[in-house]
């Protein structure tokens, strides 16, 4: 049985968590990995350069939006069709994410995470809900 009074603060933890990591990534593969070197990378396992950019801008913008709990399910539904997309470059490496060139553990366990926070909502603190509830 779920838990009411604590579920919103749950979905709140689980927005905050996913929120972090896409700007981390996002920021990382800015000024770290440069859009270049991202692109380059995309290039090297048969994604198009040109989507370096967008991913870019996305996982920041998208980030900041969990962050904020605006329009939180909506954005998570996007970022777990995402997250599973960026998670088959790893299907070859095996299931640990700590063998050569990563495997798919932590890709996938991402995106089943954004997939949860789409089902189960935008959580408390939310600026705003992709759906009111009653």
């Amino acid at each position: 049985m779920n838990d009411l009074r604590t579920a919103p603060y749950a979905a709140f933890v689980l927005r905050l968590a996913l929120g972090f990591m896409f700007v981390a990534h996002g920021l990382t593969k800015l000024l770290v990995f440069t859009p270049a070197g991202t692109a380059k990378f995309f290039e090297s396992v048969g994604f198009a350069g040109a989507f370096a950019w967008p991913i870019i801008l996305f996982e920041i913008v998208a980030g900041v939006l969990l962050l904020l709990g605006v329009y939180a399910r909506a954005v998570a539904a996007v970022g777990a069709v995402e997250l599973f997309v960026a998670s088959t470059v790893h299907f070859g490496n095996g299931w640990m994410f700590t063998n050569a060139n990563g495997g798919w553990e932590y890709p996938v366990f991402l995106a089943v995470t954004a997939a949860a926070l789409a089902l189960v909502g935008d959580g408390a603190f939310a600026l705003k809900p992709t759906l009111r509830s009653a």
